[in-house]
């Protein structure tokens, strides 16, 4: 007990020592390091948690509908029998509701919260510290930064925006508070310290498979009890300035482990003005994907075993890295018992800063560029080294959640299916020739355009390997007559398609081809 004593002494004395409220020790008496200490802390949260909102959220349910049609093969036909009922064509679901926290940003009404906070909400209430109650309406949201932006309709007076502070002049050991409503406690306060830096976030949202998935950059860690509850709320230094926006736990309990995600005041600061101002924020792309340059890939490529940098595995078609002539991998090889792919560029700097880590290209774009805005690649081609010059491209946007504006959609073209691609194990399972190409459709949307057209999805669920498929539906092999092969040529099509646009899809069905016309329309709020 005595040690456990004296550790805790020493930390609390090292973090007064730091937020300059210690005296020389020997004039200060226990009692009065802890009055200090907890004056910092009540500082803060005088300070600050007038700014914390709570943020509740409900999401009509709507209702359950069969996934398959009444004439599908797969459901028997209904029995006629006296006094027995007709199966309900629906299942009404009771209203879905959420919490989260939000701050004030401005005095015009602006909340920032998490995206996740409210992603798909029909309502959205705001309450204040005091209790003050306002009805709030997204008008900027940005999945892949986890952020939005929610409008009340508040007086000036009554607004008190936080400071934001500098996420990138923190250092790992300094003291941060977090506030926000953690299980919906308003008002709640935790404190802790920065325990790393420059970690990186897999966004939440289903990324394209086109694409592959992408990640927020700069990510604070921190010690400081969060818990579900706390998305969209402060992560503030010890000036009571917003350095991070809480946003994640790593837990496996789904309750505070230690191990919190903050994002980084730096990227709020960018995002954040351009979210009120138009609604989305283009990202800067350069469409590629990769990994770290390892020592043994580097023998292996043969370059130094020493060599840094990111290796270059795919490059997105008639992507910005592609129109520049970046190149991805042509290769397999075994390394350490292990099959990598290698062969392609790999990137050593970007505007002459060092790039020793793939996390180091996302964290670069992120921090210093923008769409349309040129950077200058170092690579490693072939053994030698090439500067190419890439004009950033705007991220495509991810097509399985709307982006909002002023409360109305800026969706795409919609089809309304759930696909994957036909591999020669699907295509045995459902007995087709182990060359058949194409998509083969798992799931049709309610209400959607492949629905109204009469596309069936699939009933039969096979194990193939490890996974649980389900088989028996469609199989799209073309798209006015040009040859669909995998899920993200189809996802690309979608892409660029227009609501409206009619198109002739080329079927596989029960052995026999067929095709179809399907409307796209615009995709639903």
């Amino acid at each position: 007990m005595k040690r456990q004593a004296y550790m805790i002494w020493s930390i609390l004395i090292c973090i007064l020592v730091v937020l300059g409220c210690a005296q020389p020790l020997a004039a200060q008496s226990g009692s009065e390091l802890i009055a200090a200490y907890e004056g910092v802390l009540q500082r803060i949260y005088e300070q600050v948690n007038p700014s914390v909102v709570h943020i509740q959220v409900v999401q009509k349910g709507g209702s359950i509908t069969s996934l398959l049609p009444r004439d599908h093969p797969a459901i028997p036909e209904w029995p006629e029998i006296p006094g027995l009922p007709t199966p309900p064509e629906e299942l009404e679901l009771p209203p879905q509701r959420g919490t989260g926290s939000g701050f004030v940003w401005d005095t015009q009404g602006h909340i920032v919260t998490n995206y996740h906070v409210v992603q798909n909400a029909d309502e959205i209430s705001v309450i204040f510290h005091d209790g003050t109650m306002a009805d709030g309406e997204v008008i900027g949201s940005d999945p892949d930064n986890d952020l939005a932006v929610v409008k009340v309709d508040m007086p000036a007076e009554q607004l008190k925006p936080v400071t934001l502070g500098d996420s990138t002049e923190i250092k790992v050991g300094e003291l941060v508070v977090a506030i926000g409503n953690p299980f919906g406690l308003q008002s709640t306060m935790t404190a802790g310290i920065v325990s790393a830096l420059g970690r990186m976030l897999p966004v939440e949202v289903t990324a394209d498979p086109l694409m592959g998935a992408f990640s927020i950059p700069d990510i604070i860690q921190t010690d400081a009890p969060i818990n579900p509850g706390n998305s969209g709320g402060v992560l503030l230094n010890d000036q009571g300035e917003v350095i991070g926006v809480t946003s994640a736990i790593i837990s496996p309990v789904r309750a505070s482990a230690g191990i919190g995600f903050a994002i980084p005041s730096a990227i709020v600061r960018k995002v954040v003005p351009v979210l009120i101002e138009k609604g989305r924020y283009p990202h800067p792309w350069l469409g590629i994907s990769g990994y770290t340059l390892t020592p043994s890939v580097a023998t292996a490529m043969g370059l130094d075993k020493g060599q840094r940098g990111a290796l270059v595995v795919d490059v997105v078609p008639n992507g910005p890295a592609d129109k520049a002539g970046i190149r991805g991998s042509d290769r397999q090889v075994e390394v350490a018992g292990e099959k990598r792919r290698m062969g392609g560029d790999v990137i050593v700097a970007i505007d002459g800063e060092p790039v020793v880590k793939f996390d180091d290209i996302v964290t670069y774009l992120a921090r210093h560029t923008e769409v349309g805005q040129k950077i200058t690649l170092t690579v490693i081609r072939r053994g030698k080294t090439e500067q190419v010059e890439v004009e950033l491209g705007s991220r495509p946007t991810d097509q399985t959640e709307p982006q909002v504006t002023a409360g109305k959609a800026l969706g795409r073209a919609w089809l309304g299916i759930v696909g994957v691609t036909v591999t020669q194990e699907v295509a045995e399972a459902m007995g087709l020739p182990s060359s058949q190409q194409g998509v083969l459709v798992q799931e049709v949307q309610q209400e959607s355009p492949a629905d109204k057209a009469g596309i069936r999805g699939s009933y039969k669920p096979m194990l193939l390997g490890e996974e649980r498929i389900l088989v028996g539906g469609d199989i799209i092999t073309a798209i006015d007559g040009k040859p669909i092969t995998a899920i993200e040529e189809l996802t690309a099509f979608v892409r660029r398609a227009e609501p409206g646009q009619t198109i002739a899809l080329t079927l596989l069905r029960d052995g026999k081809e067929i095709e179809v016309e399907v409307t796209l329309t615009k995709r639903p709020e």
